[in-house]
């Protein structure tokens, strides 16, 4: 898995692109949440839940099923309690909820990614797979492994979502200062 310092990237690549994102610091806060919550399942292994159940690490948190769900639950409490917009809220919450699945896809270790449970707990990779995957253990990241993941996620995750960024900050920056001379 990528590090809990580069899941919440995601989320700030992505905010230039939804205006009630750019709008509301809680939307933000809640999809950088929402990019490491699927890793709360690394919890099961204090239960005795092994790694290949349906709730075990990289299971059913970090399935599709699971970013539809809790990206649609959150959206309900926001639409209804601030008024905004279902979609962009929405589909910035599902992103961000999902991008954790994807990007641990894209590691160079584990068991894969449970993508379709609960319907299959079968376990995917990409095919393409540059992220060296971060220890659980703090003692192994500080003793230097952290260093090789850490390189590899600014190269395949970090500068892309820079440019995702600009290029949304950009674009929205254009928009408003058109909407403005008119």
């Amino acid at each position: 898995m990528p590090t809990i310092f580069t899941h919440p990237v995601i989320a700030v690549g992505l905010s230039p692109w939804f205006k009630q994102i750019r709008d509301s610091r809680l939307l933000l806060f809640t999809g950088i949440v929402l990019t490491v919550l699927p890793d709360a399942d690394v919890i099961m292994f204090r239960f005795g839940i092994p790694y290949n159940h349906l709730f075990g690490h990289r299971g059913f948190t970090h399935s599709i099923f699971f970013a539809l769900i809790i990206s649609g639950l959150i959206t309900w409490f926001f639409v209804h309690r601030h008024q905004l917009k279902w979609v962009p809220v929405w589909l910035f919450l599902f992103l961000c909820t999902m991008s954790h699945g994807l990007l641990d896809m894209l590691t160079n270790g584990g068991k894969g990614v449970a993508l379709f449970s609960p319907f299959s707990n079968e376990r995917f990779f990409f095919d393409f797979q540059p992220i060296e995957v971060s220890t659980l253990s703090i003692r192994r990241f500080l003793d230097g492994q952290g260093v090789k993941v850490i390189l590899t996620e600014l190269k395949w995750i970090w500068l892309p979502c820079l440019f995702v960024f600009v290029f949304g900050w950009l674009l929205a920056r254009a928009k408003r200062a058109s909407q403005d001379s008119q």
